[in-house]
């Protein structure tokens, strides 16, 4: 794409009235549950895809879509429901049938003066994905909400709004991918597998592990202040196979690690640089939490389809001074017992935790990191091809790190985030090494 530097117009987009799109037939009604794994994730994900094909317009691109989605609500019927809170106080989906809001728009300039769309930018993708008026609350908002916006010249992008409690990344894209071959008059590979209730949690709960994801750090270092006072930057870093083999090889290279991944490194080396980059104190305690696919740790695995949150969110503590006093060695050890921490026991004992407490976990001094790079962004196609680019509109809050596959064979990782602007300077000259 473009450099949007170089773009002096307003970007513009005018929306239609919404409408709703329900399931093509009749569907089950009533209440579906969810599970704690969905609970702690509800808020909407916002993304988009890009499009342009040379040899198909984009006149029927929003007909083709909006008719797609009708067909795959039918065996997703959950999705064209609505949130509500259960005689318990937790959240459930009402299977009323409503269906998802779509909605058609007009964009004023052709698809390639956008510019560079390979990092979250609210200002501009944010206009691509339609927002409803008034609703603060997720239970006022619909599960999935869709926009079409035509570009001049023939391109058009798809915004989605998909609340996370609904799905994982991996089933988001599982059913992207099969709303997408839908539209292309596919059948559906892999039915999803709708019950739940395989990850409820035991009666009585059975707490059987510490879990520090949920621990509250108090701020010594005052970052709170920086993030108010400072002005928010947000840059994509890449990490091309060179470079993540360099990586790889300052993390082993005291001998105290015989080998090591790219998400070990990478993971262990960003959070150094971001604790470094926001000036923690020494002694400020610092949380790193990262989510681990739980579908083939817990026992028996999770059937294939499932449709839901099968992912598990682990974690790490440190001091911010032992983080950056050590070699990169120590803090992939930190990382990779996070990571083996995460067994079918663990994942029962965390979903029973929830059942008890109901707390969500605490983010000061905390790193997320997200890891998008396996999921299958660039292969959604409608019938106009692989997108031109995807992606998310934003970062869903200021201490996540998103991790992102470019895709088309590479084996690049993009590192995404948003740092207040002191911070963002010195992080940007700790990924030079």
């Amino acid at each position: 794409m473009a450099d949007s530097k170089a773009s002096n117009f307003e970007f513009q987009v005018k929306q239609g009235e919404p409408t709703l799109v329900p399931p093509a037939e009749e569907t089950e009604k009533g209440f579906y549950f969810l599970s704690n794994l969905d609970q702690i994730t509800a808020i909407p994900v916002r993304t988009v895809y890009c499009y342009k094909s040379d040899s198909r317009g984009n006149e029927d691109a929003a007909t083709v879509i909006k008719d797609a989605l009708s067909k795959i609500l039918v065996p997703y019927y959950p999705m064209a429901g609505r949130l509500c809170i259960s005689a318990e106080g937790k959240l459930i989906v009402d299977c009323t049938g409503e269906g998802a809001v779509f909605v058609e728009a007009e964009a004023n300039c052709e698809i390639e003066q956008l510019g560079d769309l390979t990092k979250p930018d609210p200002s501009i993708l944010g206009k691509l994905v339609y927002v409803v008026p008034n609703a603060s609350s997720i239970l006022e908002m619909p599960l999935m909400v869709v926009q079409v916006t035509k570009f001049k010249n023939g391109g058009f992008t798809v915004g989605l709004s998909m609340n996370h409690c609904m799905k994982d990344g991996l089933c988001a894209m599982e059913f992207v991918n099969a709303w997408s071959e839908t539209a292309r008059g596919l059948d559906l590979k892999i039915p999803p597998f709708l019950d739940r209730t395989i990850l409820k949690a035991r009666n009585p709960p059975k707490i059987e592990f510490p879990h520090h994801e949920f621990a509250e750090i108090e701020d010594i270092s005052n970052t709170k202040k920086l993030y108010e006072e400072e002005h928010m930057l947000y840059k994509s870093f890449s990490f091309d196979a060179h470079k993540l083999a360099l990586l790889k090889k300052k993390a082993m290279e005291d001998g105290v690690l015989e080998k090591c991944t790219s998400f070990e490194a990478l993971s262990a080396f960003v959070w150094r640089a971001r604790s470094e980059a926001l000036r923690m104190h020494p002694d400020q305690q610092t949380k790193l939490l990262f989510t681990v696919d739980g579908r083939s740790r817990f026992n028996p695995p999770i059937p294939e389809g499932y449709f839901g949150n099968a992912i598990m969110l682990t974690n790490s503590l440190c001091k911010a001074g032992e983080l950056l006093n050590n070699p990169l060695s120590f803090t992939v050890g930190l990382v990779r017992k996070a990571i083996d921490m995460v067994t079918d026991s663990y994942m029962r004992s965390s979903i029973d935790f929830f059942e008890e407490r109901r707390v969500r976990p605490s983010l000061t001094a905390t790193l997320v990191i997200s890891t998008w790079a396996r999921l299958s962004f660039h292969t959604t196609d409608f019938g106009w091809g692989q997108p031109l680019c995807s992606g998310p509109v934003t970062l869903p809050e200021k201490e996540v790190v998103l991790f992102l596959s470019q895709g088309g064979g590479k084996k690049n990782i993009d590192v995404l985030l948003g740092l207040p602007a002191s911070a963002m300077e010195i992080f940007e000259h700790l990924m030079h090494f």
